[in-house]
């Protein structure tokens, strides 16, 4: 029989190991596939056949990561509307990408105007924050004196393309938000 060469990525071997672990907490040693399918989940992915597949096809699709989408999802509210600021940078660039997802692109904004936007996607009022914070991480752009703003194309990971989908479905499904689906990132 011969054996194909997989190669499993792993943004973070602590959760990997800490998933690992919690697979064989039963005591008992699994099966040669058991086992197989215990570390490509424990890597991100559904199944072997799920990291297998993604060996084969040109562009290979990237885990995302459960953990980090549910942290992020967990500072919004049922509306959609970001509820609290996370002190956590990775929690909060993902939250980070469910705005920016939520902002018209080739756009040309006032600053008034863009905190008035983001104003309509929290539930506190911290617009400069989140013009800053947006303008650090590359997703947003602005002139010197701040008058103008223009949302960056960027390509968002796995993981926060989930976050983005979840928040746009909760602001859709909600009638007393208002809905921007026209500007999203097509998600």
């Amino acid at each position: 029989m011969t054996r194909e060469s997989i190669s499993l990525t792993l943004p973070d071997v602590s959760a990997f190991a800490r998933v690992l672990k919690s697979e064989f907490d039963g005591g008992a040693i699994p099966g040669h596939q058991s086992l197989l399918n215990a570390i490509a989940r424990a890597g991100g992915y559904r199944n072997f056949q799920h990291l297998k597949a993604t060996q084969t096809g040109t562009d290979p699709v990237e885990p995302v990561e459960g953990r980090a989408v549910s942290r992020a999802l967990a500072r919004f509210t049922p509306a959609g509307l970001l509820e609290s600021w996370s002190t956590k940078r990775k929690v909060r660039q993902h939250c980070l990408w469910a705005l920016w997802a939520q902002v018209p692109p080739r756009t040309v904004f006032s600053e008034r105007t863009i905190s008035e936007l983001f104003d309509g996607m929290t539930a506190f009022r911290d617009p400069a924050q989140i013009r800053r914070s947006l303008i650090e991480d590359g997703l947003l752009e602005r002139n010197r004196d701040g008058s103008r703003y223009v949302r960056l194309e960027a390509r968002p990971d796995a993981t926060a393309q989930a976050v983005i989908r979840e928040v746009i479905r909760r602001r859709s499904a909600h009638p007393s938000v208002p809905e921007r689906t026209s500007s999203l990132y097509g998600l």
